[in-house]
């Protein structure tokens, strides 16, 4: 059995390219060695089309049943990624293989590191095809969402044995270069299997890889070699520019440096991009505005649940210097009337979520406003998901959800199962804890509906989750889209 599995395992290392022909013997050798193997047999049977799944199923049943690892998901995945890294190419050897590619064509260059992201498991496709995805209409344009179920759930032995593991400052975080090649441990995910790229980014050295849990097209994150925090300043625009100028055809952006807003790792500096079009880069400028000493740059208010300005130029560099203007005027703004403070009792609340693109010949950026004040009535923030959107989406409006794409937890899944049982049957929504927390939701949407039955509840519910989302995004906004708001908005537009 465990000779077949191996046989099995190598032969889809060859046929997805990341093993050689000509390291069969060695490749099997390594995967005898980590199960602590001396014999091995070659069955006879030609293996083909390979579905990595199994395969590595029968393997850790193997490495259970041998006592080699307990029968949990993060043992499994743990040893797993060991048993993929030994048909890996070297870190070396993946890079040479990219830069040639690059010389030929920067999207040959990433459509190799991609699918290699992916056929080496550091993607694990057959868990990302669980979240579940569908796109709404509304006034901005087709927002997307995802129901997010490929992170897999720890369960409460490997939670008990993580409190017991010594804490360890290696790797620093989840970004830094030493997770590559890194055998993880129960409270770190193992990344044996995981390859960077180095790239020079402000004439610094960075790195650029996929990120495991693909929300979109190509997700990437860019992160600096060094454990450095999070900062919003002029040269984040330049990082941005400098990343798009090597990837034309990737969008780049960043998460903003102030808890609420954030949404992310702030203690490490990293962006994230990838190949994909999301609602906010297709949504149009809805007013075009002049600011002083920048008349050869196109800018404008973006038609965007969010408070975004907009600006474009064939040189980025002048894009460089109008963002760094607009930032230091925004973290030093405040609009009494508008309910913009710049800060409370000496706490910055102003930051920028900048995205940057290349369309045709012309540099774009989106400058999004965000503030992170908190109140009484809002104590996890005005501009966050109000308390009766928290039953879906309460985590924070980070930069995808900036961009239009809804990341939401796993436990909707569930809910909205219940919730498409309990509205056909005609059973009180508010009588099963699981699903109470939806009660008011449910009563205020089911009027807008004649008939709702099997054939078209799924799509009923998906509807309201996507139009719940598009208020979070307003809730989110500095500014109203509202005459209101978006005088407010050239109130602070008529400072630069």
């Amino acid at each position: 059995m465990l000779s077949e599995s191996i046989k099995k395992l190598v032969q889809y290392g060859v046929e997805r390219g990341i093993t050689p022909e000509c390291e069969r013997i060695y490749t099997t050798n390594l995967l005898l060695d980590v199960f602590g193997e001396s014999e091995y047999t070659e069955p006879e049977t030609e293996y083909a089309k390979i579905d990595l799944e199994e395969v590595l199923n029968e393997l850790l049943d193997e490495a259970v049943k041998r006592g080699i690892i307990e029968d949990s998901v993060v043992y499994r995945d743990l040893f797993d990624t060991k048993l993929m890294n030994c048909l890996m190419p070297r870190p070396a050897q993946v890079q040479k293989e990219f830069w040639d590619a690059y010389k030929e064509d920067p999207e040959k260059a990433t459509n190799y590191f991609y699918k290699l992201s992916q056929d080496s498991n550091y993607i694990r496709r057959y868990r990302v095809k669980k979240d579940q995805k569908w796109t709404v209409d509304s006034e901005y344009g087709k927002i997307d969402i995802t129901i997010n179920l490929s992170k897999p759930e720890k369960d409460p032995k490997a939670i008990a044995a993580a409190k017991l593991v010594k804490s360890s400052s290696y790797p620093k975080c989840l970004l830094c270069p030493e997770n590559e090649g890194y055998a993880g441990r129960v409270n770190h995910p193992a990344r044996e299997n995981h390859r960077i790229i180095p790239i020079t980014v402000n004439d610094s050295p960075w790195g650029f890889q996929y990120s495991p849990y693909v929300y979109y097209n190509e997700h990437c994150i860019v992160f600096n070699s060094q454990h450095t925090p999070m900062k919003i300043e002029r040269n984040t625009f330049v990082k941005l520019f400098d990343f798009v100028k090597l990837f034309p055809h990737y969008f780049l952006g960043s998460n903003a440096d102030l808890p609420i807003v954030g949404g992310s790792i702030l203690s490490h500096d990293h962006f994230q991009g990838g190949h994909y079009t999301f609602a906010m880069a297709k949504a149009e400028i809805e007013k075009h505005v002049t600011i002083p000493g920048y008349e050869d740059v196109e800018a404008g208010i973006v038609k965007w649940p969010l408070s975004v300005l907009r600006i474009r130029s064939k040189d980025e560099k002048r894009l460089i210097d109008l963002a760094t203007h607009v930032l230091a005027n925004w973290r030093s703004y405040t609009d009494e009337a508008a309910f913009i403070f710049a800060e409370t009792d000496g706490e910055p609340h102003n930051t920028i979520t900048p995205i940057a693109r290349k369309v045709g010949d012309t540099f774009e950026l989106d400058l999004t406003l965000r503030n992170n004040i908190t109140t009484e009535e809002n104590p996890l923030g005005v501009y966050h998901p109000h308390a009766c959107y928290h039953h879906i989406k309460k985590e924070n409006i980070g930069l995808i959800e900036v961009m239009g794409l809804a990341v939401l937890p796993a436990r909707l899944k569930e809910e909205l199962e219940l919730l498409e049982e309990y509205i056909l049957s005609g059973r009180d929504v508010a009588s099963n804890e699981k699903i109470e927390k939806h009660a008011a939701w449910v009563a205020e949407f089911l009027p807008k509906y004649e008939k709702l039955d099997k054939n078209n509840i799924q799509e009923v519910l998906r509807r309201e989750v996507g139009n719940v989302f598009v208020h979070v995004l307003e809730d989110a906004g500095v500014y109203k889209c509202t005459p209101e708001g978006r005088d407010a908005f050239m109130r602070f537009i008529n400072t630069l």
